[in-house]
C-alpha cells in the first residue's frame, strides 16, 4: 500500500521530466508552430469563462517550455529559444483576444442565460485535471478546497461595484493579476476570475474599442484617437496587473507549490468547484430603479437612470421555461465534453513520450 502511494508522485515527477525533456529537444520550427497554436487557443481561453489558458498550452504541447522560458526570463537567464517561445506565444494570444473580445462580450451581454451554460460545463471540465493533480486526498488537501470554496461562494454571492475611479484601477489591477496566474495554472480559468470581479466586460469592450480605434472603426481620426485613449484607462491597468503576475505571482504560486502542495491544490480545487455557483445562467439585465449604485454613484432620477446602458443594469433571477432549461444542460454537457477532449489531447503527448524512452 505504501509504495503504491509513493510511486504516484514519482511517476507523475517522472511524466513531467519526459514532456520537459521533448520539449527542450524539439526543432525551433516545430516549437515556434506549437506555441503559436498555443498562444491562439490561450488567448481563446481568457475570453471563455471556464477554460484555462494552463490547460490550452497543454493541448498545443508546449506547456513546460512555457513554464520554463518564465523561469529563465525571471530570472534573467536571457535565451534566444526561450523568449522566441514566451514571443510567440504573447503575440498570438494578444491578436486572438483583440480581433474577438467584442464578440464575445457582446455574446454575453445579450445571450447571457446560453453563454453561462456553456461556460459551466468548460468550468467543470477542469476538475478532472487538478484532481490529478491533488490526489490523494489528505487533510490540507479538504481543509485548502473547503476554504476557497466557501470563499468564492460568498464572493458569488457578494455584488461587486464598479465604485469609484480609484476602485476601478485596483479592480482592473486585481484582474490583469488573475489573468497571469490563470495562465499558469492549468485548470483555473482566467475568463471565470474577471467576470467574478465584474470586470469581464469592461474589460472586453475596452480591448474592443482599441481594436476598432486602430482599424479606424469610427471614420473620424480623432474619434479613433478618442477611442483608443478611452481604452487605455482599461488596458494599461490591466497590463500592469499581467507583468506583475507573470513576475511575481507565477513565482509565488510555484513556492507554494513545492513547500504547501496539497494545501495549494486544494485551494485550487476549491476555486473550481465555488466558481460554478457564480456562473447560474437564468438571469438577465433588469432596469435599475432609484437608489442604484452607479460607479460609486447613487442614481436618484429618471433622466440618470435612463442615461445607463443595459450592459450595466444590475442582472435578476428568472424561471426558464422548459425549452431553455433542456437546452442549458446540453450546452453545460457539450462544455464539459469540450474541456475533457481538450485535457485527453494534453495528456496524450507526455505519455506517449514517457513509452518511447522507457
Amino acid at each position: 500500500m505504501d509504495s503504491s502511494n509513493n510511486s504516484a508522485p514519482d511517476q507523475a515527477s517522472s511524466t513531467h521530466g519526459h514532456a520537459l525533456e521533448e520539449a527542450e529537444e524539439m526543432e525551433l520550427p516545430s516549437l515556434l508552430v506549437r506555441s503559436a497554436a498555443g498562444g491562439i487557443l490561450m488567448g481563446l481561453a481568457n475570453l471563455v469563462p471556464g477554460i484555462s489558458g494552463g490547460t490550452m498550452l497543454l493541448a498545443a504541447g508546449v506547456y513546460p517550455t512555457f513554464i520554463a522560458s518564465i523561469a529563465k526570463v525571471t530570472t534573467l537567464k536571457i535565451e534566444v529559444r526561450s523568449l522566441l517561445t514566451l514571443g510567440t506565444i504573447a503575440v498570438c494570444a494578444l491578436l486572438a483576444i483583440l480581433l474577438l473580445a467584442g464578440t464575445m462580450r457582446d455574446l454575453v451581454i445579450h445571450q447571457r442565460w446560453i453563454m453561462y451554460s456553456l461556460f459551466i460545463g468548460l468550468t467543470l471540465g477542469g476538475l478532472p485535471l487538478v484532481w490529478r493533480l491533488a490526489r490523494p486526498a489528505q487533510p490540507a488537501l479538504l481543509v485548502g478546497a473547503g476554504l476557497s470554496f466557501l470563499g468564492m461562494v460568498w464572493m458569488s454571492f457578494g455584488a461587486i461595484s464598479p465604485g469609484s475611479d480609484e476602485a476601478q484601477f485596483g479592480l482592473l489591477l486585481l484582474s490583469g493579476l488573475a489573468g497571469a496566474s490563470a495562465m499558469i495554472l492549468p485548470g483555473i480559468s482566467g475568463g471565470y476570475l474577471l467576470l467574478l470581479l465584474g470586470q469581464y466586460e469592461p474589460i472586453l469592450g475596452g480591448i474592443d474599442h482599441l481594436k476598432q480605434g486602430i482599424l479606424g472603426g469610427e471614420g473620424s481620426p480623432a474619434m479613433n484617437a478618442e477611442l483608443i485613449m478611452a481604452s487605455m484607462t482599461v488596458i494599461i491597468p490591466v497590463g500592469i496587473g499581467v507583468l506583475i503576475g507573470i513576475v511575481g505571482v507565477s513565482n509565488l504560486l510555484r513556492w507554494l507549490l513545492d513547500r504547501f502542495e496539497k494545501l495549494t491544490l486544494g485551494l485550487l480545487l476549491g476555486l473550481l468547484l465555488g466558481s460554478v455557483v457564480g456562473l447560474y445562467p437564468f438571469q438577465a439585465p433588469s432596469p435599475p430603479e432609484p437608489g442604484f449604485i452607479h460607479k460609486g454613484s447613487i442614481i436618484t432620477t429618471a433622466d440618470q437612470l435612463a442615461t445607463i446602458e443595459p450592459k450595466d443594469w444590475p442582472l435578476t433571477r428568472f424561471s426558464p421555461s422548459g425549452r431553455q432549461a433542456a437546452g442549458s444542460v446540453a450546452l453545460i454537457l457539450l462544455g464539459l465534453g469540450c474541456t475533457l477532449a481538450v485535457d485527453r489531447v494534453g495528456r496524450q503527448k507526455p505519455t506517449a513520450v514517457a513509452q518511447g524512452d522507457s
